[in-house]
């Protein structure tokens, strides 16, 4: 507390001068007292002069108070200079408020399984500060008058740059020094990794990943010596790299939406195999490719098992762009359990598609309007999927009487129906003698020309 520091060394200076004022004028006072003396020998008397020193010495624990008013009024006591008192108050106040900032706030850098901020808990924090910031700025205009900001910390010094944000139930709570080293250690890391960007960029090569996976490995050495195991692991929650880039990745999958206990599973079960990995990068060693294709299997079996079979199939569908629209589309409609069927009519749609483009025995003009045809089929298939009022026809123009289909994963004759607007039972008539439910993907049937219109109870697969 480099406050206390200044303090201390202010107030022993003050004491010395007084000490040494006070032992002059005693002397002083000696000498004239021994003259009066020597004078009023002829007059019958003996002249005396009285002193009261006060006492030079006294415990810091005397002086503090935590009630501000009698603290201010013992450091006047001891007789400490009002711009000293000003710094020690105003340097006491700002730690207690910095301490409530610290564990009274809820900030979007303590959710650190968020890719995105919530805004709730960003205007919260913000109203939060100012009533605090108002609360501090009114206690220290009752202690030292309106006017005390302008002998604000003028004697103290400043923080050079702002260094990582230390709040919430666990790195909040840390002592002063334990923030001190954190920040200390924070600063060097980012100087190593400047220093080594900088050599690289004039050397014209490449930051190696390995190198640089073994410097935040230094970072993470340094602050180990400093934290217990639950406090270092919160810090690389929110600062680590890898925590970083699994944010990153959460952010592109949109619609993951990971729990604080899924971040914490995924980054404990994993982070030692991405250290793993990014060592192997650029390795010359012939068994590094399978290494790290090991290591990358055994990162995702981590995962699976951090998330439980139902959410990391989740997880792996919305790596897929197809199923990511499928969720959007469903979510918009207000049918969010309309997903699954509506990533089977996307992965139709898009098999019908290449189909078509890939046909040569259509003409350009003739793949026009099967292209369009299918995406009015589409339309229809997603709002019978989500419960919405089908969209009038697309194209006024007939596609050819038939058509051919070849079955993709997890088709039935039911999501089929959906995709091209037909019901089912027309699907069978148009494929006597083909038994459904021996049909495997890969198969091909005939696709009746649409004949359908609104229909009131489709049937929509529930999907795995």
């Amino acid at each position: 507390m480099r406050w206390r520091a200044v303090a201390f060394t202010s107030l022993g200076v003050n004491m010395a001068l007084a000490a040494v004022w006070l032992v002059s004028s005693a002397r002083q006072a000696d000498r004239a007292s021994n003259a009066a003396s020597g004078a009023g020998l002829g007059l019958g008397g003996i002249g005396r002069t009285n002193f009261v020193l006060r006492r030079q010495f006294f415990s810091w624990q005397e002086v503090e108070s935590p009630d501000y008013p009698t603290y201010v009024a013992n450091l006047r006591s001891i007789g400490c200079p009002e711009q000293t008192i000003r710094d020690i108050i105003i340097a006491d106040v700002n730690g207690l408020y910095a301490r409530k900032l610290a564990t009274e706030l809820t900030t979007p850098e303590q959710q650190w399984w968020r890719s995105e901020p919530d805004t709730n808990v960003l205007q919260v924090a913000e109203e939060k500060e100012r009533a605090l910031d108002e609360e501090r700025r009114t206690l220290l205009a009752r202690l030292l008058g309106p006017n005390w900001e302008t002998g604000d910390m003028v004697s103290l010094p400043r923080p050079s740059r702002p260094g990582v944000v230390l709040d919430g139930p666990v790195l909040g709570s840390l002592n002063t020094e334990t923030k001190q080293a954190i920040q200390e250690i924070s600063v060097r890391s980012e100087a190593h990794l400047q220093s080594y960007l900088e050599e690289q960029r004039q050397a014209g090569k490449d930051p190696d990943p390995a190198e640089l996976a073994r410097l935040r490995k230094q970072t993470r050495d340094d602050l180990a010596h400093v934290l217990a195991p639950a406090q270092l692991e919160e810090f690389l929650l929110r600062y680590s790299q890898y925590a970083g880039d699994l944010r990153s990745q959460f952010g592109q999958l949109k619609y993951f939406n990971a729990t604080p206990d899924e971040f914490r599973a995924i980054f404990r079960n994993t982070d030692d195999l991405d250290y793993r990995i990014q060592l192997l990068a650029d390795s010359t060693d012939p068994n590094a490719p399978t290494m790290r294709q090991q290591l990358e299997a055994q990162r995702d079996n981590a995962i699976k098992t951090a998330l439980g079979q139902a959410r990391y199939e989740e997880y792996q569908l919305l790596h897929d762009p197809l199923y990511r629209d499928a969720v959007a589309t469903a979510d918009e409609a207000g049918t969010p359990e309309a997903a699954r069927s509506l990533y089977q009519i996307n992965l139709a749609a898009a098999s019908t598609q290449d189909e078509i483009q890939a046909n040569t025995n259509l003409t350009a003009a003739q793949k026009a309007i099967e292209l369009k045809q299918l995406e009015a089929d589409q339309l229809r298939a997603n709002s019978l999927a989500t419960g919405q009022q089908l969209p009038p026809d697309a194209t006024a123009q007939q596609p050819p009487p038939r058509r051919t289909y070849t079955l993709q994963p997890g088709d039935s004759p039911a999501v089929i129906g959906m995709i091209y607007g037909v019901p089912e039972s027309a699907i069978r008539a148009a494929n006597p003698g083909v038994d459904f439910s021996r049909l495997r993907p890969g198969d091909a049937i005939n696709i009746p020309r649409n004949s359908l219109r609104p229909m009131t109870s489709p049937v929509v697969p529930s999907g795995p």
